[in-house]
């Protein structure tokens, strides 16, 4: 594709240096630049000096970045690398290839709400009521259960899942395998359970699991505008009522979101995370990878829990927290300082016990 520089400036919000006109083809790495319609991008200025024998005329560099005496016919400088580097690649990628229309392979109900410029991949499964937005994608061997309610302009990506009642916002997202919509794990005993015992007392000697009882999911899962769900990930259907996920929120890879559970506006979820039940996260909120958080706890605006962190009670907003158990980043960071120090006190320990010893059988040394 031919793009000119003047167009990559809009896109970035970047300021133009040199002829707008000159046009690039394409965006790469830096150590793959073959051609002169080749663009590519610095995030950091010292990076300015591989110009010099790169066979690029055009360069998307940030701010403060001065390239070589002639390497550049223009560059655009952008004030926030990262990004700008959003809007860039927005305008190079093409996305997965899926023209409109329905594939002869699909099935759609008979009463089925399909918008214009809908396009359905082979062997997709749209079941009765279900409502498709405008221009929404959705790819090979997805399926969207009877009665959902998908908003204008979503990718749902090769065998997606969109359970029953489920309802996307505009320009959701959902990668390969994502499941929205499954029950949620929520069953129950008729006495007191060995995991209830547990968690009031810490023994549960004698407390057995008996005619274990399933809890059925009559909720739905409601996801804002602009959610994305990454690949083989799930969020459970609630109970009674909405697990929900609000506007612009992330959600990588390989994630457990829980029955009931609320998350706020423009969070960040890394891969590997699990959230249990009925959590409540606020907005802006960023989860480390592999995060344990337990049900029924609440997470404040602006909170950041570090990766592999095992959250068991809540955070206030604003606070960081990290490590197993998960506390303030500031209490974790002393407790690892006396641990590295338990050597050294063992020895004292050591040291001072064979001198008491000596001093007790009278030798008068160690």
């Amino acid at each position: 594709m031919a793009v000119a520089l003047a167009a990559v400036a809009a896109a970035t919000g970047g300021r133009l240096h040199g002829d707008g006109a000159v046009v690039v083809a394409r965006l790469v790495h830096p150590i793959e630049a073959r051609g002169a319609d080749d663009l590519i991008f610095l995030m950091e200025a010292p990076q300015a000096v591989m110009l010099a024998d790169s066979p690029v005329r055009a360069a998307v560099l940030p701010q403060g970045s001065t390239p070589p005496e002639g390497a550049l016919d223009a560059w655009i400088e952008v004030a926030a690398p990262r990004y700008a580097l959003a809007g860039l690649v927005a305008l190079f990628e093409l996305g997965p290839h899926a023209p409109p229309g329905v594939h002869p392979m699909a099935a759609v109900a008979e009463d089925a709400v399909l918008g214009p410029e809908v396009s359905l991949g082979p062997f997709v499964s749209v079941g009765p009521a279900a409502e498709i937005g405008a221009r929404t994608r959705i790819l090979s061997h997805a399926s969207i259960g009877a009665g959902a309610r998908l908003g204008p302009d979503c990718l749902i990506h090769a065998g997606a899942r969109v359970g029953e009642g489920v309802m996307l916002g505009a320009r959701v997202i959902l990668q390969a395998g994502a499941v929205i919509g499954a029950d949620g794990f929520s069953y129950a005993t008729p006495g007191l359970a060995s995991f209830e015992a547990a968690r009031r007392s810490g023994d549960f000697h004698g407390v057995v699991n008996e005619r274990v009882r399933r809890i059925g999911s009559l909720g739905r899962v409601e996801l804002g505008d602009d959610v994305e769900v990454g690949a083989n990930s799930c969020i459970d259907r609630s109970n009674v009522g909405a697990t929900r996920i609000g506007a612009r929120t992330k959600i990588d890879n390989l994630c457990q979101i829980g029955h009931n559970i609320v998350i706020g506006e423009d969070c960040l979820i890394s891969g590997k995370t699990g959230i249990a039940g009925s959590t409540r996260i606020g907005d802006r909120v960023v989860l480390g990878g592999a995060a344990m958080l337990a049900d029924h706890i609440e997470i404040g605006d602006d909170a950041v829990v570090g990766g592999a962190a095992a959250v068991w009670k809540s955070v206030p907003a604003g606070q960081v927290w990290v490590g197993y158990p998960a506390r303030p980043k500031s209490a974790y960071l002393a407790a690892q300082a006396h641990l590295a120090r338990m050597g050294g006190l063992a020895n004292r320990v050591r040291l001072l016990a064979a001198r008491l010893l000596a001093l007790e059988s009278g030798s008068g040394r160690p």
